[in-house]
């Protein structure tokens, strides 16, 4: 037998919502069990994209930092925005990932505050392509079953 994570998620979210959820009694666990279902379906559609959207970002992020160096004038902020616009996801695991993902937001958070201390045409629109990719990584955060 392979473990099919997508089908465990579906067929557990399911089953709390036609046949536990309704056999209990209390309206606050009925609740609770429905709440944990939307839960389990929102689990599964994140496992179903978590490798491609950490990658997609990931690559957008080191896309800015290339576009920076330009504008950068700091050398230690510079070197690094080279040295992460320079790497790549190797390690294809989603913790691997996710800890790129989080050391690469970091740096963004940093450039986007030096950023806007800036008074160039250029250093604007360094700063709107970092706005237009935190709109961007918000969209593609997005569950399509809506908020829960």
């Amino acid at each position: 037998m392979r473990p099919d994570p997508d089908r465990l998620l579906e067929v557990a979210a399911i089953h709390l919502m036609t046949k536990t959820g309704p056999a209990v009694d209390s309206a606050y666990e009925q609740s609770s069990l429905m709440v944990l279902a939307l839960m389990l379906s929102g689990l599964r559609e994140e496992h179903e994209r978590a490798a491609a959207r950490r990658i997609e970002e990931n690559r957008a992020l080191r896309e800015i930092f290339a576009e920076a160096q330009a504008v950068v004038e700091d050398d230690e902020l510079g070197g690094r925005l080279v040295r992460a616009a320079g790497g790549d996801d190797r390690d294809f695991a989603i913790s691997a990932l996710e800890r790129t993902n989080c050391e690469l937001r970091g740096l963004l958070i940093e450039l986007h505050a030096y950023v806007e201390e800036l008074t160039s045409p250029e250093s604007r629109e360094l700063e709107s392509l970092i706005w237009r990719e935190l709109v961007a990584s918000t969209e593609r955060r997005k569950l399509a079953m809506g908020v829960f």
